[in-house]
């Protein structure tokens, strides 16, 4: 074979051949950028801070603009690669993603570190659906599409747990804006070998593609992903910020379901929804981030505060987890040919809330075989569950919907994370600040204010010193671990809901090669002179 590879030969490859496993590299590379930026700049906001000088306000942009508009965009790009080509979306998404990261570098203000920052979240959305998408397509074969969903999904666990990590080396060793700078070698690399290698596929193009259905959607989930945030930051629901983007988000999904049941050629077709595996699917995606996000958040509070581990011990002990996750991809695809979307997603959700159970057992004193022992538990059943789910969704969505299935699996995942956060924050807090509230000989403000995190409590006790600056801290840490025993208790009450939603899923893989009728491949025409293998095509003309 000539090293000059035709472009039809690279399409068949890809589709049929070893080199399909090739485009995956790819294709998890492209994720892996994308879920280290959502973690990565976390433990440089002091850095930033210190720089740029960012109002409270400001900060908050800085570092929710990159999820907010990844989140509200998902549909918009998924359904938009559906009909003008995955592969097209996925590489202007590249473009995007690396000059965004470049201005993010070195932004003088925190105005534009915010525009970069939105910048990266219109990359991200473009890159993540259709990463998904075109392994969808590349890998028909079902028990294959298994195996490579289990890579895919332990790619996504890896990119979240090593961005602290990366970020906090970076930090130390550079500066802050070297956290976004990583991302401009690595797309520039990516890009060209992505134009190369990977296949060009797109859904139905039947009828115009729904500018004002996808605008609709966009805002509307920004909308609900922004007042979920807020209420995760501490904001009552009857705040206008929080119950006005909640409610405005709320109709304009609304809005947007009723339109494309109406249209002749929807974006999204919301027959999906009526088959119990699908809709079951996303209820489980949603079920699992709301426990594992929400979990992960209070796990380091404890971690750091109750424990007293440096921010280096606390990334170690939740390395298990990650590992533990990693191991569940891997062998994922083994599990759900031997046990089914059903049990596998079941039984996963059913292991993660015994091990939510087994940290009730954790008390003020560090156990670390123990906390091992359900970090381990956790990580596994968890990842079991999103990647059964995963699976299931992808495989229940017609091929030419699957840009939309894709991008409806993301903004799940998103809104679960989210919904999370508040749902769990909530009940913690609830919890904890009572008894800290009602604490005797400490002045009224200063209990107000250790009652917002254990971690002003610690500062308040120091600043008041004295007998009254001890109880407040050992009143503080009691009520923290008696929150975090009820928040435990609710979210295994949630997984224990999830186990149940998976008794819809099929019992069994229907077969090795996916039900759903096959992608058909754009018409090329063939101009004079080119041999038959070019005819094929791979998408090197949609640029």
């Amino acid at each position: 074979m000539s090293v000059t590879t035709t472009a039809g030969a690279r399409l068949r490859a890809a589709g049929g051949g070893a080199n399909r496993w090739v485009v995956l590299v790819v294709l998890c590379v492209s994720l892996l950028f994308v879920a280290l930026d959502a973690t990565v700049l976390h433990v440089a906001v002091p850095a930033v801070t210190e720089d740029l000088r960012p109002s409270g306000v400001e900060l908050l942009w800085v570092v929710d603009a990159y999820p907010l508009i990844c989140a509200s965009l998902l549909i918009l790009f998924g359904t938009l690669g559906d009909r003008v080509g995955r592969r097209r979306v996925l590489l202007i998404g590249y473009g995007l993603f690396g000059a965004a990261s470049a201005v993010a570098a070195f932004a003088p203000t925190p105005e534009v570190l915010i525009g970069a920052r939105a910048l990266l979240g219109v990359g991200g959305a473009m890159i993540m659906p259709a990463t998904l998408s075109i392994l969808r397509d590349v890998f028909p074969d079902r028990r294959e599409r298994a195996m490579a969903i289990g890579i895919w999904t332990a790619v996504a666990a890896i990119g979240a747990a090593t961005g602290p990590v990366l970020g906090g080396f970076l930090v130390e060793h550079f500066w802050w804006g070297s956290v976004f700078l990583i991302n401009i070698p690595l797309m520039a690399l990516i890009l060209p070998v992505g134009r190369w290698l990977l296949p060009e596929s797109r859904g139905s193009a039947d009828g115009p593609w729904d500018v004002l259905g996808a605008l609709t959607a966009a805002a509307g989930v920004l909308g609900v992903v922004l007042g979920v945030k807020r209420l995760g930051g501490g904001d009552r629901v009857l705040d206008a910020g929080t119950l006005g983007p909640l409610l405005v988000g709320a109709v304009l999904l609304a809005v947007f379901v009723r339109r494309q049941r109406r249209r002749e050629h929807p974006l999204i077709d919301m027959q999906m929804f009526t088959r119990a595996a699908f809709s079951s699917s996303v209820g489980c995606i949603i079920l699992a981030m709301l426990a594992l996000v929400g979990l992960e958040l209070i796990a380091v509070q404890y971690l750091q505060l109750v424990l007293g581990l440096s921010p280096l011990e606390t990334g170690l002990r939740l390395l298990p987890l990650t590992f533990a996750a990693m191991a569940a991809g891997a062998t994922g695809s083994y599990t759900l040919h031997r046990v089914g979307p059903r049990r596998m997603v079941g039984w996963g959700f059913v292991l993660t809330a015994a091990s939510v159970l087994l940290l009730t057992v954790m008390g003020q004193h560090d156990r670390p075989w123990l906390l091992t022992a359900a970090f381990v538990l956790l990580g596994f059943g968890l990842q079991s569950t999103l990647f059964g789910a995963y699976e299931s969704m992808l495989s229940e969505a017609p091929a030419h919907q699957a840009g939309g299935a894709a991008a409806i699996g993301e903004t799940s995942y998103q809104l679960g994370a989210g919904m999370g956060i508040a749902l769990l924050g909530s009940v913690m807090n609830a919890a904890y600040a009572p008894a800290v509230t009602a604490l005797s000989g400490v002045p009224d403000r200063a209990s107000a204010a250790a009652a917002h995190s254990l971690g002003e409590a610690y500062q308040v006790a120091d600043t008041l010193g004295g007998p009254a600056g001890h109880a407040l801290r050992t009143t503080a840490r009691h009520s923290f671990v008696h929150g975090l025993h009820v928040t435990l208790l609710v979210s295994a009450g949630l997984l224990l809901v999830g186990a149940l939603a998976a008794l819809k899923l099929p019992r069994m893989m229907e077969s090795a090669v996916d039900k759903c009728p096959r992608q058909r491949l754009p018409e090329v025409s063939i101009p004079a002179g080119r041999e038959p293998a070019e005819a094929a095509g791979s998408g090197r003309a949609a640029h």
